[in-house]
């Protein structure tokens, strides 16, 4: 690890302002100390945000107001979320370890890095990490990369449960900066690689992530499920989180996100629209899939992921309009 000065900030403004400047924000550091270490990530300043006022779940209109600072842990055991945001709940207890949810906070897990090996790996091209140098992952071994939205220039995969399951939530994000504070929508607040796959999000070098808002709970049932190498501490090889309410034998709202598939957590927008208003049968489950799975391309490695996330899929929707 290479030497850096270290700050704490005592506000939003300082941390802000170092940021602007050219410092890392740290919280949890459960992934950022990961790339430090293996000098992926060098900054030469860090900037704790541990003493801000940002660690509170309250509610918020209708709806519930999670600070950044919240960690993992915390979320997953708030009896509101337990109880009127169940798949957030249990995509948390999915993710990491007891003792990395005790660290990792909301803020830091919407933007950890990817896990591709190649983007760990100093000696190998990553476009991620050294844009134009190439894409080790695309001939190389991808057995945990994207088959949607994947790029000629990067094929990596997010990593995040709880995202995921927020995106399915309809989360919105508030961010601060110099020039004041913004609510991005989470759907809106990643990037697709394209070209340029080192820009992950829409996140503004000198902006904060104070907090995520969460709309008014809605009668649903709620179900994430993730399939992965084994039983715990392992990233999603396919994961879907839905959000569904039936009414007279109909499925009268749908929100489906998908974790493992793409470089972003995933929604298509048509798929929901297409289980709204139908009455649930084997034909529309795998019309559904057919949807999802659309412009899906393996790479080789990963080609197992496509009927892997076609069977993931109809077995949620199943399950979830019974």
């Amino acid at each position: 690890m290479k030497p850096f000065d270290y700050k704490r900030a005592a506000s939003a403004e300082d941390a802000i302002g170092a940021a602007a400047s050219g410092a890392t924000i740290i919280a949890g550091g459960t992934n950022l100390l990961d790339l430090m270490k293996l000098e992926v990530m060098a900054p030469e300043t860090l900037v704790d945000i541990n003493r801000l006022d940002l660690g509170q779940i309250t509610v918020s209109g209708d709806g519930l107001r999670i600070g950044a600072l919240v960690t993992n842990s915390d979320l997953a055991a708030d009896k509101t979320v337990r109880r009127d945001y169940p798949v957030l709940a249990k995509a948390l207890l999915a993710g990491a370890s007891g003792q990395l949810r005790n660290k990792a906070t909301t803020g830091g897990n919407l933007l950890q890095r990817t896990r591709c090996y190649y983007f760990y790996d100093t000696a190998m091209p990553c476009n991620k990490r050294d844009p134009g140098s190439g894409c080790a992952a695309m001939e190389g071994f991808n057995r945990i990369h994207a088959i949607l939205g994947a790029s000629e220039h990067c094929i990596a995969t997010h990593p995040s449960d709880m995202a995921v399951a927020m995106l399915a939530l309809k989360a919105v994000v508030e961010v601060e900066g110099e020039d004041g504070a913004r609510s991005i929508q989470l759907d809106d607040f990643y990037r697709l690689p394209g070209d340029t796959p080192q820009h992950e999000t829409v996140l503004k070098p000198d902006e904060l992530i104070t907090a995520v808002t969460l709309p008014a709970p809605v009668a649903s049932t709620q179900i994430y499920r993730k399939v992965r190498d084994r039983a715990s501490y392992a990233f999603a090889l396919v994961s879907v989180a839905a959000v569904i309410g039936m009414e007279d034998g109909k499925i009268a709202h749908a929100a489906l996100a998908f974790g493992g598939l793409a470089p972003r957590p995933w929604r298509n927008d048509a798929l929901d629209r297409a289980l709204v208003g139908a009455e649930p049968s084997a034909a529309l489950l795998e019309e559904a899939a057919d949807i999802l799975l659309e412009d899906a391309t393996g790479h080789g490695g990963n080609d197992f992921k496509i009927p892997l996330a076609r069977r993931t899929l109809i077995a949620v929707l199943e399950e979830a309009t019974k």
